[in-house]
């Protein structure tokens, strides 16, 4: 049972160590998410400790109001991007997807196996290579307000389809691990369920709005069209993990679908307080889940700088060459869009120890991997953001 004084003790701590660490920061010229994350590595059990193991499992307070932050984060992604721009860079977002979940998935198992892995363990370590963390990624490109730039347009559709295929991915390999192996039949069915949701809800919904938003009016309430869009989030999200996929797509079809309504900008700026307000918590418990200690001594330390790097390497690589098309200068900003990981390997980290994968060193190496990822791509996507939109305003 959590008392209501040490809830709202714990959202303090987090809520100031947040805008500490994003000041911080922003102050040295770096996007305020790496300091939220920081901070949270900063307060949580592995420093200071005012954060504990306890406060951050999942279903606490803590754990809901992240998740509820990154869902909302979404959205508001979604409210500034349209299908037609989507449409537009359709066939490179779907090679940087695709790649860039090959290439990482591959590199992993062969790390995984000359580590020590048998083959079904492989495959289970290397989806914690796959998945990209789109709610880091996004939350960069909105600090630095070019969520229009076709390279961001790439980024978000290359990580719909990173999300169906790393699901995939992650239903095979622990079909495999329970020992009966798995249905492809099933596995088919599940692919035609998640790009079928994201078809009719994307399409159909974008051109429904289009057509009629006045409806949204209708209600006394003159919040009534927020209210109705934050309904339509929040259920688009839960629907979205029926089909197996992450909370965030459906948060973000939903913000796609409101992109289209004639009270875009209002919205923007309504959603503005709710945005300081809850995503910190994603970002700061985001890098309170490493433990340190367990990182302690050489052998750990070069396994994670190892596997760190076969991380980023992989996805800058799938996504520089699924990019190509646009250029080298932004498919090198792809590239690194891609790379984050952030809790979606702390989701698939967490699964490989219930099931024994792998021991509590090994998946505090996986975290930590995550979680620098999380870490070092936000400022080397902000300083190639700024060098080609400079070489760009120099040209014109």
């Amino acid at each position: 049972m959590h008392h209501a004084n040490e809830i709202l003790f714990s959202l303090f701590i987090v809520f100031v160590a947040a805008q500490i660490g994003g000041e911080i920061a922003q102050r040295l010229k770096l996007p305020g998410v790496v300091g939220e994350i920081a901070a949270g590595c900063v307060i949580g059990p592995s420093l200071l400790g005012w954060i504990t193991p306890e406060q951050i499992a999942t279903g606490t307070p803590l754990d809901v109001l992240s998740e509820i932050g990154v869902v909302l984060l979404l959205f508001s992604v979604g409210l500034e991007t349209r299908l037609e721009d989507l449409k537009k860079v359709g066939r490179a977002a779907f090679l940087v997807g695709v790649l860039g979940v090959l290439l990482p998935f591959g590199m992993g198992v062969m790390w995984a196996h000359a580590s020590g892995f048998d083959w079904g363990k492989s495959l289970f370590v290397a989806a914690a290579f796959v998945a990209t963390s789109a709610g880091i990624t996004a939350r960069v490109l909105q600090e630095l307000g070019v969520l229009q730039r076709v390279e961001s347009k790439v980024i978000l559709g290359a990580a719909v389809i990173d999300d169906i295929l790393a699901m995939l991915l992650l239903g095979v390999v622990v079909s495999l691990q329970g020992g009966g192996g798995f249905d492809p039949t099933h596995l088919v069915m599940v692919l035609a369920g998640a790009i079928g949701f994201i078809a009719v809800i994307g399409w159909g919904g974008t051109r429904v709005m289009r057509w009629n938003s006045t409806w949204l009016e209708k209600p006394s309430n003159v919040h009534s069209p927020l209210l109705i869009v934050l309904a339509l989030c929040l259920g688009l999200a839960y629907v979205s993990t029926l089909f197996g996929l992450a909370a965030i797509i459906g948060a973000f079809l939903a913000g796609m679908i409101a992109s289209e309504t004639r009270q875009q900008h209002t919205l923007e700026q309504q959603f503005q307080p709710l945005l300081a307000l809850l995503t910190p918590f994603f970002f700061v418990l985001t890098g309170s889940k490493i433990n340190l200690h367990l990182l302690a001594s050489a052998d750990a330390l070069i396994a994670l700088g190892v596997v760190t790097l076969i991380a980023i390497v992989s996805k800058l690589l799938g996504g520089f060459l699924g990019a190509l098309s646009l250029g080298r200068a932004s498919a090198a900003i792809v590239g690194f869009g891609m790379v984050p990981r952030g809790e979606v390997g702390v989701v698939i980290a967490s699964l490989g120890l219930a099931a024994g994968v792998f021991n509590d060193q090994m998946y505090a190496i996986i975290v930590a991997m995550s979680l620098l990822t999380a870490m070092v791509t936000p400022p080397i996507l902000a300083w190639l953001l700024k060098r080609t939109v400079k070489a760009e305003v120099s040209k014109a």
